[in-house]
């Protein structure tokens, strides 16, 4: 994937839920921004198109109400989602696919940062009423990261 960089005020992102009840940050180097396609992620989400940001586990800290978090394991995939238990917003994915990443939601950040979106996963899985229609790098196929 290309990189692209924004100009960023710190070295860290954060993020909350809705309520405010969890709140989060991440370290910088982000892994990658990217949007995802997949049936899964929009499901989960209720939205057509769901893009994520990658760090690894350890840049990742709760800085309060992790003890309030919901989890739900996909059982076909053993993805591990992470809500807030009050607001029912979704904070996290990880994936045994993707061991020692966490995959955070963009959407759900309140700090810039360090790069905009750089590809789309899964997207000849995108439905026809949410098109994609930029120029990012087009990945699909089983596993969502192969080059169309």
């Amino acid at each position: 994937m290309s990189e692209q960089k924004v100009s960023v005020p710190s070295g860290r992102v954060q993020g909350s839920c809705f309520c405010g009840k969890v709140l989060y940050e991440a370290d910088f180097p982000s892994l990658w921004v990217a949007h995802c396609h997949c049936a899964n992620c929009r499901r989960a989400q209720g939205a057509g198109v769901v893009t994520y940001a990658g760090f690894k586990t350890e840049q990742v800290r709760f800085t309060a109400g992790e003890e309030g978090l919901v989890s739900y394991v996909d059982p076909g995939t053993e993805g591990l989602r992470r809500f807030c238990g009050s607001c029912g917003s979704t904070i996290s994915f990880e994936a045994p696919r993707w061991a020692g990443e966490l995959h955070l939601m963009v959407a759900n950040l309140t700090s810039p940062l360090d790069k905009l979106p750089q590809a789309h996963a899964y997207s000849d899985r995108a439905p026809d009423w949410c098109p994609v229609t930029d120029d990012l790098p087009r990945f699909g196929g089983a596993t969502g990261s192969e080059p169309l």
